[in-house]
This record gives structure tokens, C-alpha cells and sequence, in this order.
């Protein structure tokens, strides 16, 4: 049966969404966040473990509530040993400031034993030294452990480059375009978002690009009303006039893309 002009016309694949300038633009974004807020000083924080429970504590928490519960932590438990073995109540208690306590509580348990089973203690130096893949894939296979822990630890215990996509990166990327909307056919995500991102910022620029980001979230681009008329990166946001009409037509606008 010959081929209709329909049938051919469905069996096209779509074409891919073409990148937004603003892609290109990364680097000249990074430059105008750190012009903004300060180049930030990429060394570690802290070792690979006390990071990996200290980001599981930050979910859905603020930084200054995640800060006192793993303050509390170790006050109370001053070895990884003894968190494991705590008992449940008691650990649950210790980090109530950091909110979700009963989840996070038996997560971090999990996460540590993983730790110490697989590693043989809670030294996780030796992930400096492997191939950022492999490294990132060790991680990966700690229990409950995602794409924005494994970056985390990565990017900023062990000094890789790895991008952690928190709520403000998350938000100031979608409002950049610098991630798509979807991802295929679904919605773009925050998990998705690492690998994006990964792509597109240079490998050199991930601390600063992360951080200024996270800054530019939390002081300018806020998730209700964002200040565009004093941001930075204006005249490079397709977003501004949704949420600011009076901007349209203006020169700093019209410079976009």
C-alpha cells in the first residue's frame, strides 16, 4: 500500500528546540553575577560525608535551619558510628530544626551505613581522584542519594566540577532559558536541570555560576515578585515583562536576545 502524505508527514521526528543566545551568553552571565555579588571563593567546605548528611538535612529547609540541625547533630552524636546506631527518636529529636525530621532521620542512617559498607569507614577522599563519572556514579549508589546530593558532595567537599541545581538555580535558569521548559515531553525538572546545565556552563565557571545564581535568586530574581527593574541581567531575560508589562518596549528589553 503506498505511503500516504499523512502517514509520512507523522512519521517525521520533531525537530529539537533550538537553544536559546542566552546559552552562548553563560560566561558574560557568570561575569555580571560576580560584578553583582562578589567572586566566590570555590575550596572545600567540609569533608565529603559531613556534606553528604548536611545536604540531605537542607531539603525543603532553609540554610540557617539545616545549619542548627547538623550543629545538633554532632553535638549530640560526635561520630558517624554513633548517628547509625542512635536510636531513631533521639536522632529524629536532634534534628527537628531542620524540619521532615522522621524522614530524614532514617535517610541519613541509610545513607551512612551505605557509606561505611561500601567504603570500608567514612573517608570518601579517594572520589578526588577518580574519573568525575565514576565518582558521580560511587555516589549515586548511596542510598537515597540524588543528582543534587551527588553534586553537592562533588562541587563542594571534593572540588569538582559538578552543578548542584537548587529551587533559585532552578528558577533563574527557566527564567534565563537557559534550561528548556520540557524535556521532551515532559516538564523540564530540577533533576533533569543537572545534566543541562552541566553541558552549558563551562566546566571552570560551575562555583561562581552556582553561587551567583543562588544570590541572584534569594536577592533580585524572587520567586513572587522579582525586582527585574534593578537586575543585572535584564536586558538577557525573556521573562521580565510577565512579570513587569511596564518594561516592554523599553531599550534595556529590547537588547534581549
Amino acid at each position: 500500500m503506498p505511503t500516504t502524505k499523512l502517514a509520512k508527514k507523522s512519521a517525521r521526528r520533531p525537530r529539537a528546540a533550538k537553544p536559546h543566545p542566552n546559552i552562548a551568553r553563560i560566561p558574560e552571565i557568570i561575569g555580571r553575577l560576580d560584578d553583582a555579588y562578589g567572586i566566590p571563593d570555590w575550596r572545600p567546605h567540609r569533608d565529603a560525608v559531613s556534606e553528604l548528611v548536611l545536604t540531605i538535612l537542607s531539603q525543603n529547609t532553609s540554610d540557617s535551619n539545616s545549619g542548627r540541625a547538623f550543629a545538633r547533630l554532632i553535638e549530640r552524636f560526635p561520630t558517624w558510628d554513633s548517628v547509625i546506631e542512635a536510636p531513631l527518636p533521639q536522632l529524629i529529636e536532634a534534628i527537628q530544626p531542620g524540619g521532615l525530621a522522621p524522614t530524614k532521620a532514617p535517610r541519613i542512617q541509610a545513607a551512612l551505613r551505605d557509606v561505611r559498607e561500601r567504603a570500608g569507614g567514612f573517608d570518601l577522599s579517594f572520589l578526588a581522584g577518580l574519573p568525575l563519572e565514576d565518582a558521580r556514579e560511587w555516589l549515586r549508589g548511596i542510598h537515597g542519594v540524588g543528582p543534587k546530593t551527588v553534586a553537592c558532595v562533588l562541587m563542594f567537599a571534593l572540588g569538582r566540577p559538578a552543578m548542584p541545581v537548587d529551587t533559585h538555580v532552578f528558577r533563574v535558569a527557566g527564567r534565563l532559558a537557559l534550561i528548556p521548559a520540557r524535556a521532551g515531553k515532559a516538564a523540564m525538572t530540577a533533576e533533569k536541570a543537572h545534566a543541562v546545565l552541566e553541558a552549558a556552563v563551562p566546566p571552570d565557571g560551575f562555583y561562581a555560576f552556582h553561587i551567583g545564581m543562588i544570590k541572584h535568586g534569594r536577592r533580585t530574581c524572587l520567586a513572587q515578585r522579582p525586582r527585574c527593574p534593578a537586575c543585572v541581567l535584564l536586558d538577557l531575560c525573556p521573562s521580565a515583562v510577565k512579570f513587569h508589562p511596564e518594561l516592554r518596549g523599553t531599550a534595556r528589553v529590547r537588547q534581549s536576545g
